[in-house]
């Protein structure tokens, strides 16, 4: 399984469309170096063929043969005759990415150089002109400002074939072959802002240094800047990320006051990253910087409007900002393309309490990051719209996300992401503690506030669950100590819901009061459904009977599972006590029902302790398809019921596709099937269609 699973070590440019080459992976050097001695105990002939072909990762057997000749190769039958190495038919595939890698790597320079050229020399430029440049780039020894160029001008077209990866691959090679320092600077500028966006820090970091190197105008340095201060926001996401942010966007002023305005926007939701763990520029600073800054030219964007509205929400306070902040979203979702790969609009919708819009535009940032490559953007997507189908209900949905998210993680080694598997562990309630406490350990070492409040709200989530009221309220609160401009308030419900069970009425509605500024300005079904709920905790009689039907109402018109079947349980326990056990019943029985399909034990436990109070035993729990299988299982699983073949299964999920057979191979003997065709009637229609997400 070691061979099945190395894959996941390869970094970026390996998984650029074919244009990266292939590099050591130190998970596996023995057996690299087993390959590597099998390589060179074959016949002459052999080794260069397989040079060839490790050199060109399409496996276009034809291409292959043309570049043999071009070498003065002579092939007879056994020529291809590798061992296990390869498989040859109208292609050549190597069995293994190691045994590319292998081969390659124990080849000198001067042989590398002599196959790319062959290879070149074998592609015309109307066939492949964008794979015959990269081989040119290879062949070439020494700077070549010609190849140089015709790879900066095939990067565009690469990005069908590879997306980022591949323009950041072409855009590197472009850089080493470089002349003139102040070229060679402007490329590398270039290069690292679409490595950042296809791979990370590590991958920009090379360039950036040799953009500092080159002599770079005003402009250019400052764009410099801004990426490192992005690089910043991205790698620590705390920290003084901000405060970078804001020196970039004060020194574009002058330069491009709408880079400018962007670097502010970008420092806006920095600061909200750190929250009270910023050593400086917390959110009120940045916003002033935002108020000093050049207004905007023209007809304000979408982007325009959300960092005005944003630095009046943290000024004058959410009410003041909100009309802002909804015109700016309301504007942006009928934009077709634009703005695709910003996070912060998604983020916005939370903000907003707009469940619909977090939907919508987590769905669309996840398929433009998928499309596009972009390695860095899509964990910040996936984990963003996994929190969404949690609050659906959709556990299942939500890990398949998350599970994504990691495996990607691990190929850009980019700052772990924890906050929505904090939501996962805490509707689950298993080992969701220990979860919790490492990630506030670490998110306050990183100087990452937002996180520290996530944590503190999953844990507040956790003991509700579970019906320790005064440990959700020890959680709960500090949230609401913290931080007057904290974003986000959706742990609010969590504080009134504690507060009430732990006989703190005064705390619980001067929560409810903080919590109806943000609501009533919002106005969302989500919004005025968890106020509704919030009020009928702190009133009685027939005032509570009405806000927990309204609750239930609102909360029940828009994907809001988790929140409309805790408004059903906390009514069922209302019901209860004020003795009208029918009704409870009802309610109870309902919440369960839900609470025990989506996989939310402790609170599904919860409404059967209250149930059994009543009189009435709950259902017990039968096993589902998806128990059976493992995380990684279920999903291979269901993207292949939808007709996804192993090659573009691995290709997602970043396995090989060997791999995603052995894996098909345990779904198909656990499940006793026999075909793919039998996938589809065996695997839920909900749960599948989320693979596509």
């Amino acid at each position: 399984m070691a061979l099945l699973e190395l894959p996941r070590g390869r970094n970026p440019a390996e998984l650029a469309g074919g244009f990266g080459l292939p590099d050591a992976t130190p998970l596996a050097t023995y057996v690299e170096q087993s390959f590597a001695r099998r390589y060179e105990q074959m016949p002459a002939l052999t080794q260069q063929l397989l040079l060839v072909a490790a050199a060109d990762p399409t496996g276009d057997a034809t291409l292959l043969l043309r570049a043999a000749d071009h070498l003065g190769l002579k092939i007879d039958e056994d020529a291809l005759d590798a061992g296990e190495l390869v498989t040859v038919d109208d292609r050549v595939c190597f069995r293994r990415p190691l045994v590319r890698s292998a081969v390659y790597q124990v080849a000198s320079a001067a042989d590398r150089r002599r196959v790319h050229a062959a290879l070149a020399e074998s592609i015309s430029p109307g066939e492949d002109a964008d794979r015959r440049a990269w081989h040119r780039s290879h062949a070439a020894a020494a700077p070549d400002e010609a190849v140089a160029a015709e790879l900066e001008a095939s990067a565009g077209r690469a990005h069908a074939r590879g997306g980022l990866a591949a323009v950041a691959a072409f855009l590197e090679r472009a850089v080493a072959l470089t002349p003139d320092p102040r070229r060679r600077a402007q490329r590398a500028l270039a290069a690292a802002r679409v490595a950042h966006a296809a791979g990370g820090a590590d991958a920009a970091s090379p360039l950036l240094r040799a953009a500092r190197v080159g002599p770079l105008d005003k402009l250019e340095s400052a764009q410099r800047q801004l990426l490192e201060a992005e690089i910043a926001f991205g790698s620590r996401r705390g920290g003084d990320a901000a405060s970078l942010l804001v020196a970039a966007g004060r020194r574009l002023e002058r330069l491009d006051p709408r880079l400018a305005r962007a670097a502010y926007l970008e420092a806006v939701w920095a600061a909200c990253g750190a929250m009270h763990l910023a050593n400086s520029s917390g959110q009120v600073d940045v916003s002033v910087a935002v108020r000093e800054a050049t207004p905007a030219a023209g007809a304000p964007s979408p982007e325009d409007l959300m960092l005005d509205g944003m630095a009046t929400r943290f000024i004058d306070g959410f009410g003041a900002g909100a009309p802002t902040l909804r015109r700016a979203l309301d504007e942006f979702r009928i934009t077709e393309t634009e703005g695709l790969f910003d996070i912060a609009w998604v983020w916005l919708a939370v903000e907003l309490w707009d469940a619909d819009a977090w939907f919508e535009l987590g769905t669309r940032h996840v398929q433009a990051a998928r499309e596009a490559g972009a390695l860095t953007v899509l964990p910040v997507a996936l984990h963003t719209l996994a929190s969404r189908h949690l609050l659906s209900g959709d556990l299942v949905a939500a890990e398949l996300l998350l599970t994504e998210a990691d495996s990607i993680l691990a190929v850009t080694g980019d700052a772990p992401m924890i906050d929505a598997r904090l939501r996962l562990g805490a509707l689950r309630g298993t080992d969701a503690q220990p979860l919790i406490k490492a990630s506030i350990r670490d998110s306050t070492q990183r100087g990452e506030g937002v996180l520290v409040r996530h944590a503190e709200e999953a844990a507040a989530t956790l003991y509700a669950g579970l019906g320790r009221h005064d440990d959700a309220l020890a959680w709960a609160q500090r949230e609401f100590d913290h931080n007057p401009h904290v974003l986000y308030r959706t742990a609010l419900p969590e504080l009134v819901e504690a507060a009430v069970r732990c006989n703190r009425l005064d705390l619980a509605r001067r929560a409810v009061d903080e919590l109806s500024e943000h609501t009533h300005a919002s106005g969302t079904p989500w919004a005025l459904g968890v106020e509704a709920r919030s009020r009928a905790l702190i009133s009685s009689g027939d005032d509570a009977d009405a806000w927990y039907r309204q609750a239930i109402s609102l909360l029940g018109s828009g994907r809001l599972d988790v929140e409309s079947a805790r408004a059903q349980l906390l009514y069922g326990e209302w019901l209860r006590r004020e003795r009208r056990r029918r009704d409870a019943r009802d309610q109870l029985r309902a919440a369960h029902d839900r609470f025990t399909l989506m996989g939310a034990g402790p609170f599904a436990e919860r409404a059967a302790r209250e149930l059994r109070a009543t009189g009435e035993t709950a259902r017990k729990r039968t096993g589902t398809t998806n128990e059976a299988l493992t995380m990684q299982e279920a999903q291979i699983a269901r993207l292949a019921a939808d007709g996804y073949t192993n090659h573009e299964i691995g290709a997602q999920l970043f396995l090989s596709h060997r791999t995603v057979e052995w894996h098909l191979r345990n779904v198909f003997a656990t499940l006793g099937l026999r075909s793919r065709r039998e996938l589809r009637s065996a695997l839920p229609d909900a749960t599948r269609a989320t693979a596509r997400i």
